[in-house]
């Protein structure tokens, strides 16, 4: 009975400007988001310093006093503010600032060490799928504290093809059921296409959450924003 759950990720499109990640906070709910989506990472914990996206992470990289302001702006605006952790590290810190769910990257659904850690915080998980085969999904279930009997974790699929951008006709929805098919909890979709269309396909198609990445500028250089929704997107 509940409306669509729509997520602005903001991700790294901030560009480790505060006055910029606090702008998209507000333009996320000014276009009609229910949540805003972070990414709470050490740059040296991802990549080598040798590696081509090292100075672009690092760059983007948020203190966790820019990172707990950030949560405070976002419910002062009555948005529903949470993140993507990519290290231990990362999940210790924000139980400290009582993020409220935890979100998992469709690359870290193979990551045994990072699930366990999340299992312990004992918050709802968002997991995108995109890359996993159905055999990793039962072992990402089990990690996180699932149990035979579909018990034991309060999880979120995401339909998710890791192409950046994704050309329309490659978006193949018709997993969303599928993905109903197997799994007893809420299941969404998580969008690298352009523009608004395939995500309202999407729900057509049975998604319950649509994550879309969220910029302010859509011509901005960087990695994720030329495949990001800019407000009016976001609004549509």
């Amino acid at each position: 009975g509940e409306s669509v759950f729509v997520i602005a990720e903001v991700g790294i499109n901030h560009d480790g400007d505060m006055k910029k990640a606090i702008k998209l906070i507000k333009e996320a709910k000014k276009s009609g988001a229910n949540a805003v989506k972070l990414q709470t990472y050490i740059t040296d914990y991802r990549v080598p310093r040798d590696h081509p996206v090292y100075d672009i992470l690092k760059k983007c990289e948020l203190t966790h006093d820019e990172q707990k302001e950030l949560f405070e702006i976002g419910q002062d605006h009555d948005l529903m503010m949470f993140s993507t952790p990519f290290d231990d590290e990362s999940v210790d810190f924000l139980e400290e600032i009582d993020n409220p769910v935890y979100k998992i990257a469709s690359f870290d659904s193979v990551n045994t060490k990072l699930l366990n850690k999340v299992r312990l915080t004992k918050k709802p998980v968002i997991m995108s799928t995109g890359m996993t085969n159905l055999d990793e999904l039962g072992s990402a279930w089990r990690a996180l504290g699932g149990k035979e009997d579909g018990t034991g974790c309060e999880l979120a699929l995401l339909h998710c093809v890791s192409s950046y951008p994704l050309e329309e006709e490659s978006a193949n929805l018709a997993i969303i059921q599928y993905l109903h098919s197997i799994h007893e909890g809420p299941v969404g979709y998580s969008d690298h296409t352009i523009g608004a269309h395939i995500p309202v396909f999407g729900v057509a198609a049975g998604a319950s959450i649509i994550e879309k990445h969220f910029t302010l500028d859509s011509r901005s250089e960087g990695p994720d924003h030329s495949m990001s929704a800019d407000p009016q997107i976001l609004s549509e």
